[in-house]
């Protein structure tokens, strides 16, 4: 008789009914689209971030849909950086930048480095000034070396460094819908 109880006994556990199985898709991501004004060669009004205002040019487009672009650095203090296209305004100003070497650059060139730093809770506490960002010299060497092919084109093209140097802002009467750029 207790065999008999002990079999007819309710589980302990229900599953829930609301738990959701999620199936696991391992298909590719769709290539990001990129608008039709944005070209290499093109130049950029960069909208947010540390360097908005600023006058680009658009040296490539990357794997991962950001643009690679460059100030050149000698010019407006733009180093070259990845940027998202929703963050950028397309000019009609175009420049050839076929001459310009930027195989080499990729994503994995722009990701942090894998170092881990052994901070122990003492080190935490102490409250040191936070590391500044060190350039490295890899970085620099690149740097120069592309702003040295940018910078024979913008010097070939008429007023294309002063209007690179020059930063967009707008004042209180403009109206950036009936602006072309």
């Amino acid at each position: 008789m207790t065999a008999a109880k002990a079999s007819s006994k309710n589980p302990r556990y229900y599953p829930a009914e609301d738990v959701k199985v999620f199936a696991k898709h391992d298909a590719p991501q769709n290539p990001p689209k990129i608008r039709k004004s944005i070209t290499p060669g093109t130049i950029l009004i960069l909208l947010a971030g540390r360097f908005r205002g600023k006058r680009v040019v658009c040296l490539k487009i990357l794997e991962s849909g950001l643009l690679l672009v460059s100030g050149p650095y000698k010019i407006n203090g733009v180093p070259l950086r990845r940027v998202n296209a929703a963050y950028v305004i397309a000019t009609s100003t175009k420049v050839d930048v076929s001459g310009v070497n930027v195989d080499s650059f990729n994503d994995a060139y722009f990701g942090r480095s894998k170092e881990k730093t052994s901070e122990g809770e003492e080190e935490f506490f102490m409250g040191d000034a936070p590391k500044p960002a060190v350039v490295s010299d890899e970085r620099k060497a690149d740097q120069e070396k592309v702003d040295g092919q940018l910078l024979e084109i913008v010097k070939g093209t008429e007023m294309l460094e002063g209007y690179l140097a020059a930063r967009f802002t707008l004042n209180k009467n403009d109206k950036p819908h009936l602006m072309k750029f």
